[in-house]
């Protein structure tokens, strides 16, 4: 068998069993999707509070994420903006980055390598976030809403 022939054949082998990874990811995605959507995050002490804003009083870069899923799994983009700007941000770019994920594995092409300043640019926006959604003046505009 031809080399040409030999990598044909692994990445269609690839197409079959490479994918299951991401369709699980993505399965296990759907269920918490789903359960955000039958379960509000809005009633108080539904799924727990954040160690931050218990033991430390401030809203580190996550809180209001459930809120926000499940306000842009229900159509409200304002309502997910309020709990968490970055969140409606970032959402959506996971969403792409899964679909070219499995795409990639169906196909057997390699999934290439993120550049290495990347991890640094998401550090220090997570960090910068976290710290400026806690400055008294900017609590409006980036601070989780309050529960209602």
């Amino acid at each position: 068998m031809s080399s040409a022939a030999h990598a044909a054949a692994s990445r269609r082998r690839a197409g079959r069993g490479g994918v299951l990874l991401p369709l699980a990811v993505g399965a296990a995605g759907a269920v918490a999707a789903a359960l955000l959507v039958v379960r509000t995050p809005y009633a108080p002490l539904s799924y727990g509070i954040c160690p931050s804003v218990l033991l430390l009083g401030v809203s580190c870069p996550g809180c209001g994420g459930l809120r926000a899923t499940h306000d842009l799994l229900t159509g409200d983009l304002a309502g997910a903006w309020h709990a968490n700007p970055l969140w409606v941000l970032v959402a959506p770019l996971l969403l792409a980055g899964w679909v070219l994920w499995t795409r990639r594995r169906w196909r057997g092409t390699s999934a290439g390598v993120p550049p290495a300043w990347l991890a640094w640019v998401v550090l220090v926006v997570v960090v910068l976030f976290g710290v400026l959604r806690n400055v008294p003046a900017l609590v409006p505009y980036l601070g989780p809403a309050p529960l209602t």
